[in-house]
């Protein structure tokens, strides 16, 4: 659906991984796996898993092969595969990886209070989640522009965002307003007020 778009992949997992309740993918998703829109109803989304190069996928040595595998030559088990983009660090699936990683490490999206900032442009999603008097804060710019973003995280310790991918933080104006630049299909996970929290969680 998303036509291999590494952008728009990447926005809908982090989506997934932030939004309230259990996040859930499907074996594949986290390789970038594609549909065979040649097979029947949902038979498309249920091909082999493309775990290496190997003679189909390395999904079975058995000589009956039952569940067909994705062979496209640019998207099939050859060109797309597990063995391949675990070497890859900058591979779909070690960023997948990461943002699993960081989803566990940030039990404030799961456990916490979710409120959605009001933030303008309206293509932008902001979100603010709070747990143990921790917050962290999500944006999502759905746009295919750029979007330059403000707006205030509503905590007494807010003047501070840590990004927890990299080091595009942001200290908020006087007047307690952040400015964010997101880049198209961009998202960001922001920690409030320090880079990390983990201490400053208090059980309330």
């Amino acid at each position: 659906m998303l036509k291999g778009d590494r952008r728009r992949i990447e926005l809908a997992f982090s989506l997934l991984f932030t939004l309230p309740g259990t996040p859930m993918i499907q074996y594949g998703d986290e390789i970038g796996i594609w549909d065979d829109l040649s097979l029947p109803e949902r038979e498309c989304a249920r091909t082999a898993m493309q775990w290496s190069g190997a003679d189909y996928g390395g999904f079975s040595r058995s000589p009956r092969r039952v569940v067909p595998i994705v062979d496209d030559e640019t998207y099939g088990y050859t060109k797309m595969n597990v063995a391949d983009q675990r070497r890859d660090p900058n591979s779909l699936l070690n960023w997948t990886e990461r943002r699993i990683r960081a989803r566990k490490e940030l039990p404030e999206i799961g456990w916490g209070q979710c409120d959605v900032l009001d933030i303008e442009p309206s293509s932008v999603l902001g979100l603010r989640f709070t747990w143990r008097d921790v917050s962290l804060v999500t944006l999502h710019n759905f746009c295919d522009r750029r979007q330059e973003v403000r707006f205030e995280v509503g905590t007494r310790d807010g003047t501070r965002l840590y990004d927890v991918f990299d080091e595009d933080h942001s200290k908020a104006d006087e007047a307690g307003r952040h400015r964010v630049v997101l880049e198209p299909f961009m998202h960001k996970w922001l920690r409030v007020g320090s880079s990390d929290t983990t201490p400053m969680r208090s059980r309330l």
